[in-house]
């Protein structure tokens, strides 16, 4: 048959690849770079736990042995640490696994599913998956979740609303009262999933939206991950948390063995490392107000951030800040792809990467006559 398009389901035909940060081995391949940083994922750059990194080695030997598919030990060290019964916890091959589970098990062709523009791209992914159509609500202000708008965009046929807090690309966050005012509005009927990645980051504890307030409802799956603050992107652990009649039918659907071995002892290690974690919100904090005062200096306009990442306006397309700075070794990532053109983002480093990133900055804007 010439034209493989009648073969395949007609929902993937609407479907856009996910664009991830540039791997730094790529870039010093294209371009003949030996010294490359990355500051494009929001990756934690101190990397791992010393804890993490023992239980690797520790457990590479069984790495012919198939993973506990139940995720045991897992579950009950994430219980230890969230104070909940092991039921209300779904680990996953990272979030994003967590985010298509929830899709294949409770959307449906005709179901409108309700994201905010701009956030993480994987929601609409998910349910366009799944034969459900999204509704995309504009930011109120082109960075935060317009709620009055998201909540007046629900109709008889809406299945989920999903709510990134802090939100990816722009580090804004929803304010407690903000989250349970949004909530009361929802029917009954409708599901809730906030996107909780970054939430470890988060400075303004007091004003700070918690999905977990919520939980009792049965209604709400909130999202975590071990790939941001525990410095285990490449591991792949996420999970969600909800009530056990919500999860009960994301275990039917999935595969069995999707966490191996080394992730899942790694991530029990992490929740231990305690010391790591200050120390990287202190590293974030720090490198923040670092970003802060360079991009100032360059008299460039930023949105101040809940998260590991800032997000910043430049007075050219960004597609030439972007080729600049990887000439130089430094990776970014653009925000074309989040509907902010004359936007990027990039990751809170070590103070040494700062540095680095604000100085390629500095040249790439002179060279473009900025």
């Amino acid at each position: 048959m010439n034209n493989q398009e009648e073969l395949i389901r007609r929902e993937i035909l609407g479907i856009k690849e996910y664009i991830p940060g540039k791997p730094i081995e790529e870039t010093q391949r294209e371009l003949g770079l030996t010294d490359v940083i990355k500051l494009a994922s929001n990756e934690n750059p101190l990397g791992p736990a010393k804890e993490v990194l023992a239980a690797i080695q520790e457990t590479a030997p069984a790495v012919y042995l198939y993973p506990d598919s139940n995720r045991y030990h897992l579950k009950q060290a994430l219980a230890e640490h969230l104070k909940l019964d092991p039921a209300w916890i779904f680990p996953g091959n990272g979030s994003d696994e967590v985010i298509k589970l929830f899709a294949e098990a409770y959307f449906c062709p005709g179901d409108e599913v309700i994201v905010a523009k701009p956030t993480f791209s994987v929601y609409e992914y998910a349910a366009r998956l799944m034969g459900a159509e999204v509704v995309t609500v504009p930011a109120a202000d082109g960075y935060r979740h317009d709620l009055e708008g998201m909540a007046a965009a629900v109709t008889a046929r809406t299945k989920a609303v999903f709510i990134c807090n802090p939100n990816n690309p722009t580090g804004t966050i929803i304010s407690r009262q903000q989250l349970r005012d949004f909530f009361d509005r929802l029917p009954q009927r409708v599901l809730l999933v906030i996107d909780e990645a970054y939430s470890d980051y988060v400075d303004d504890e007091a004003d700070y939206g918690r999905g977990r307030e919520l939980l009792e409802s049965g209604r709400v799956l909130i999202l975590r991950t071990f790939s941001k603050i525990y410095g285990m992107a490449g591991l792949r652990v996420g999970y969600g948390i909800a009530n056990p009649t919500l999860l009960q039918w994301l275990e039917r659907v999935k595969e069995p063995f999707s966490i191996n071995i080394i992730a899942q002892r790694a991530a029990i290690a992490a929740l231990q490392a305690k010391e790591h974690v200050a120390l990287s919100r202190r590293l974030n904090a720090e490198g923040k107000k670092q970003l802060y005062r360079g991009l100032t200096e360059l008299g460039l306009t930023y949105l101040p951030t809940q998260a590991n990442f800032i997000l910043f306006q430049v007075p050219v397309e960004s597609k030439l800040v972007y080729d600049g700075m990887l000439r130089r070794g430094v990776i970014l990532r653009m925000a074309d792809s989040f509907g902010l053109p004359r936007h990027l983002r990039v990751t809170v480093g070590t103070p040494e990467q700062n540095t680095r990133f604000l100085q390629a900055l500095k040249e790439v804007l002179a060279s473009s006559g900025s």
